[in-house]
């Protein structure tokens, strides 16, 4: 539940009195450009102040938390990797801040899976756009959080890897069960990913419909 977010920026404006978040799932925030899509990702990730305003998720009210305690995975749209850092060692930086075991054993399911095996070694300044989504998404599930934030993964991708990246998003977040807010433009992402979505427009937000497969 999201409650009294109320932001001015520019000619932009946002107003939530109360918007309910489903806290399991995939829930779409669907819109065009410049409807408030990256503000609300921004405010929900930190990058944005709003006094007052609260976003509760299990009796926790994760607005009053540190960024760090809201214990958030996040796909940024531009993945956001270090780029003279190895795929292995991007995913390993956020492991070893975040858990306590082992990290070759905890990431050896998900490197086939996310087809990640020739390029794990490689610097993320090398690897192919597709490859930095994958190894973004992994980096963030590694981070064993409590919701999963993504904004706008598929759009740097050509249409090709766009339709594999989201078979492979979607049977690892089946299989994860991790609540995922997915950010997107694109109606084929939320019907492919999406059990719920959120229509976004100038800042103002539907009520949660079911997404009509």
């Amino acid at each position: 539940m999201i409650e009294n977010v109320s932001l001015s920026l520019g000619h932009f404006s946002m107003q939530i009195d109360s918007l309910e978040l489903p806290d399991s799932g995939v829930t779409a925030l669907w819109g065009p450009s410049g409807s408030g899509k990256t503000t609300f990702f921004n405010l929900l990730v930190g990058g944005i102040s709003v006094p007052g305003w609260s976003w509760k998720m299990d009796g926790i009210d994760l607005a009053k938390l540190t960024i760090s305690d809201r214990q958030l995975g996040v796909v940024f749209q531009s993945y956001e990797l270090f780029p003279h850092l190895s795929a292995e060692k991007n995913v390993r930086l956020v492991f070893e801040a975040r858990n306590s075991g082992n990290f070759s054993e905890a990431v050896a399911p998900y490197i086939q899976k996310l087809n990640l095996q020739n390029c794990w070694h490689t610097r993320a300044a090398d690897i192919s756009g597709g490859e930095k989504q994958r190894v973004a998404l992994l980096r963030a599930l590694m981070s064993k959080p409590r919701v999963l934030l993504m904004d706008e993964p598929f759009a740097a991708l050509d249409p090709a890897s766009r339709l594999a990246a989201r078979e492979t998003v979607h049977s690892l977040l089946q299989e994860l069960q991790v609540p995922t807010y997915l950010i997107t433009h694109d109606w084929d992402d939320v019907r492919s990913l999406a059990q719920n979505v959120i229509h976004i427009k100038a800042g103002q937000f539907s009520d949660v419909k079911k997404v009509d497969k």
